[in-house]
C-alpha cells in the first residue's frame, strides 16, 4: 500500500536557522531518504519551495480564481513529502517516527487513492 508522509515544519524558524543547522537538517533528510531507498520503500520524495511561492486555484462555476499563497495562516507549513510503499499503516507509522520532521514538528500519514 502506498502512503504519503506529509512533513510539516515551521517555515520562518527554518529560514532563520543557522547555516550549520540547515546543513544538519539536510543531512538528516538525505539519510532518511537513503534508508527508505535501501529498504525498498521509497517511491518518491521532494522538499517544497517556501509557501510564499504557492498559488491557490479554485474554480467556482468553472471560472478560475487565483490567490497567492499561503492561503491559511498557520504556525506550520507543508515542507515536503515522501511517498512510500509499505505493507500497512503500522509500517507507515514506523517510518514516520523515523522521519527527521517528527522530532520537532509533525508528519501526517495519508493513504494514497489510485485512480
Amino acid at each position: 500500500m502506498q502512503y504519503m508522509l506529509l512533513v510539516h515544519w515551521n517555515e520562518p524558524e527554518n529560514t532563520a536557522a543557522s547555516d550549520e543547522r540547515k546543513t544538519e537538517s539536510f543531512a538528516a533528510y538525505t539519510a532518511y531518504a537513503e534508508a527508505l531507498r535501501q529498504a525498498g520503500a521509497l517511491v518518491t520524495s521532494a522538499g517544497l519551495q517556501p509557501s510564499t511561492t504557492s498559488t491557490i486555484v479554485r474554480a467556482p462555476d468553472g471560472r478560475p480564481a487565483l490567490w497567492d499563497g499561503p492561503y491559511v495562516e498557520s504556525k506550520e507549513q507543508l515542507g515536503g513529502y515522501f511517498v512510500i510503499d509499505v505493507p500497512d499503516l503500522d509500517a507507515a507509522i514506523a517510518w514516520a517516527v523515523r522521519c527527521p520532521g517528527a522530532e520537532r514538528y509533525a508528519v501526517e500519514i495519508r493513504p494514497l487513492m489510485v485512480y
